[in-house]
């Protein structure tokens, strides 16, 4: 692990001697470094399939867990990026159609070796009307996560940061930068979490887009969408689905560079060029708990990166390791 000291960051934050009129664009990564499954995502699928009636013999979170690792990863491989590529050209209907299949492919699995053990080969296999449904809207909100103990705690100092006379920075960004759909933002609103409106630019406007989220009116074409929440705790999320990338690809981090741009340019149309927006006045750094996707991907683009392991295994002899989000006032000198 490498040690957390001044001289670990990165050239934006060691060679200019006053960050005051510079800007500050930190983001994370969302599930597993904000929040995680609680309980466990297998646990919860063989616990509503048993509400509607599948065999609790049979659909087991051990069961659960072989099938749904085999049907999400020939989803990933047919329709990458929750079939985003289909879904420009209009032959497929995004991540609702993505994760339907999903649990269809889980479940089916389940039911056939249920009925090859049992030689009940003319049992159907039909899935519960419902089932598929409830596990949909199970995973848009509380239901299905719990924030990490630290999270509440330094958004809550963030704003005390961002309001502050003597900040640091001149404008403090705060994002999200998921391999994830969107449903994102309703799950961290869901967990007590204030989330702007600012989402990806990339081919087409994120809300044209089919999803999860609310698609009435415009992204921000206009001022409508700017600062939508007086006081967010995160100014934008940026999902891969929505970015057109996954990460480690540079394409998700120049997207929220850009929007970060937008977002604290003081022109009515919401140019990147002016002193606000310019690219020399950002220091951006991304947090994860994914080794090559978050602090790879990260450095790659030019960005400082901190790794965040949540679980055994996830250290990496390579990364700046960080142990709490708390952690990041001290390392990134906004008490200054």
């Amino acid at each position: 692990m490498r040690p957390l000291t001044p001289h670990a960051t990165t050239r934006s934050l060691s060679t200019h001697s006053s960050s005051r009129s510079r800007n500050l664009l930190l983001t994370f990564d969302a599930f597993d470094t904000l929040f995680y499954p609680h309980p466990p995502v297998p646990e919860q699928y063989a616990a509503v399939a048993h509400e509607f009636g599948l065999s609790r013999t049979a659909v087991t979170p051990a069961s659960v867990l072989a099938s749904f690792k085999d049907a999400f990863r020939a989803q990933s491989k047919q329709y990458p990026n929750y079939g985003r590529a289909d879904v420009l050209r209009g032959a497929y209907n995004g991540p609702q159609q993505w994760w339907g299949e999903v649990i269809r492919g889980t479940f089916t699995r389940i039911i056939k070796e249920q009925n090859a053990d049992t030689s009940n080969h003319n049992h159907d296999e039909t899935l519960p009307a419902g089932l598929e449904d409830a596990l949909l809207k199970r995973f848009e909100g509380a239901q299905g996560y719990a924030l990490y103990d630290d999270v509440a705690p330094f958004l809550a100092r963030m704003r005390t940061i961002r309001h502050a006379a003597s900040r640091p920075y001149n404008r403090v960004v705060l994002g999200v930068l998921s391999n994830s759909d969107d449903r994102i933002p309703a799950v961290l609103k869901a967990l007590g979490v204030r989330v702007a409106k600012t989402r990806a630019d990339q081919d087409r406007e994120s809300l044209a887009l089919p999803g999860f989220e609310y698609r009435g009116g415009r992204s921000h074409s206009g001022d409508e969408g700017r600062f939508s929440d007086p006081d967010p705790d995160l100014d934008i999320v940026i999902t891969s689905y929505e970015a057109g990338e996954e990460k480690p690809s540079r394409v998700i981090f120049d997207v929220a560079k850009r929007q970060a741009g937008w977002l604290a340019s003081p022109c009515p149309t919401g140019s990147a060029s002016t002193d606000a927006g310019a690219e020399d006045n950002w220091v951006c750094v991304h947090v994860g708990d994914d080794f090559r996707k978050d602090y790879c991907g990260a450095r790659d683009a030019g960005w400082d990166s901190y790794l965040l392991p949540r679980r055994e295994g996830q250290d990496h002899p390579d990364a700046k390791t960080i142990r709490s989000l708390m952690d990041l006032i001290a390392v990134l000198k906004m008490d200054a």
